[in-house]
Parts: structure tokens; C-alpha cells; sequence
């Protein structure tokens, strides 16, 4: 099921999608009796906010496991690293069990490597067999004024990956690590994170029904569960909801 809600401007936009996370959390945890809640973080600008506001939240941290969708081919303490600017937003500011904490690894100079890492560590922790896809709680997204999301680029090899949880996704011959879409679309509740007028124009594309995936990446983005796209009215304003 698909919701499309466009709110007025940015910091309402955290708002709801603070709300609407920290409901989900508390609910999941209490209604279907699981132990543990997973979260997978997006990168960029626009979720930053939303992390600090987080920090400030009595959650049950200790049943909360944080993963990244993608992150940059950088060391951990780079300032383009997505898992640093979500550790100096939320992770850092409050007591997180570090066990909790999953990083995608960046470090082994092998971003395929490191991609299969990663893609093993996730089919153990959530203890899938070889075939089948983990079913993420939710997965944060972001999108680029050019359609992408993730780590996955309009016209490249990653938006093709069917068979594994992990791949190497290209921006501009720079390599990073991303979720494929066949584990975005494994999660209960994707929720995308979109604003900015810059992003009207592949948004019209994603929402129209001749919009291509190949060149809006975000548009093969069809869970099995919620989709939830959250819009500021600069970026969403002109969509007819």
C-alpha cells in the first residue's frame, strides 16, 4: 500500500516522519511481541534532523538494531560517511548498545568484497537461508533531484542485482555499497524522504505511469509492506495526491 503525504515544509516534514517512526517502533515491539526492531538509515542532508530529533526519544535502544541502506566507499571517519553523520546525530548522543550498530564495512580497499561481507553478515543476524531476502522493520530513503535512491544510480549494473541483499552501486566511477532493490522491497514499511523544489521533476516522472526505473531508480521501489513517501510541499506541491 502506497501513501503519498505532502507536508509544508521541512521541518514539518520531521516532524511526521519522527512520529510516525517512534509509533512504529513502540508498536511493532508491543503488538507483535518481537525482541528486537530494525532500522535501516538513509543518507544525505534531509534525515539529519530527523536523527537529532531521534536522540531526544526514550526508546528501548537496547531492542533497536541500526543498519545503512548504502553507504559512501570511505573510512568511518570521513565526512562523507552516512555512518558518521547518523553517529554525531543520534547514535553518540544517547546510550546505544554499540553491538547494535551495523555498519556496512568500507575499509578492505574491496568494495565487492566488502559488499559480500555485508551481505553475510545481514542473511546471519536475521538467519535467512540462501534464496530467501530479511524483512527489515523499515527502511529509511532518500532521493537525488536525479531519481536515484540508495546507492542505486539511474542506467548502472546495481539496478540489475536480483540474487543478493548487498552491492556495489557506481556514482560517477566512485564505488559504494547499497541494499538492493530486492531487500528494499523485502521491508514492512519503506519511507521515503523527499524535499526540495530541485526534486519535482523526477518525482513527476516516479509517479507518472510511462516513468522509466532505469532512469528513476526510486520508482522500482514497490515493498511488499507500506510504502510512505513524505514530501515537502517545494518538493511534492504539483503531485496530485
Amino acid at each position: 500500500m502506497t501513501h503519498i503525504q505532502v507536508l509544508s515544509d521541512k521541518p514539518t516534514l520531521i516532524a511526521h516522519a519522527l512520529d510516525l517512526i517512534v509509533d512504529k517502533i513502540h508498536t511493532t515491539l508491543q503488538q507483535q511481541d518481537q525482541d528486537k526492531f530494525t532500522l535501516a538509515l538513509a543518507g544525505g542532508s534531509t534525515p539529519k534532523p530527523l536523527y537529532e530529533a531521534l536522540a531526544k526519544q526514550s526508546l528501548p535502544l537496547e531492542k533497536i538494531h541500526i543498519f545503512w541502506g548504502d553507504e559512501r566507499y570511505v573510512a568511518a571517519d570521513h565526512a562523507d560517511s552516512n555512518q558518521l553523520m547518523a553517529r554525531q546525530a543520534w547514535l553518540e548522543q544517547v546510550d546505544f548498545p554499540p553491538s547494535n550498530i551495523h555498519v556496512m564495512p568500507t575499509s578492505g580497499n574491496d568494495p565487492s568484497l566488502d559488499a559480500q561481507t555485508h551481505d553475510q553478515e545481514l542473511r546471519e543476524f536475521f538467519e535467512v537461508k540462501p534464496g530467501e531476502f530479511p524483512t527489515f522493520d523499515i527502511i529509511l530513503l532518500g532521493m537525488g533531484d536525479d531519481g536515484h535512491t540508495a546507492s542505486l544510480f539511474p542506467q548502472t549494473e546495481a539496478l540489475t542485482v536480483s540474487d543478493r541483499l548487498v552491492t556495489v552501486g557506481n556514482k560517477d566511477g566512485t564505488p559504494r555499497l547499497t541494499f538492493t532493490y530486492p531487500l528494499i522491497n523485502h521491508a514492512r514499511c519503506v519511507i521515503f524522504l523527499v524535499a526540495g523544489e530541485n526534486k519535482r521533476p523526477a518525482l513527476a516522472q516516479i509517479f507518472s505511469p510511462d516513468g522509466d526505473p532505469t532512469l528513476y531508480p526510486a520508482k522500482a521501489v514497490q515493498p511488499q509492506g507500506e510504502l510512505i513517501w513524505l514530501l515537502d510541499e517545494a518538493a511534492g506541491g504539483e503531485l496530485n495526491t
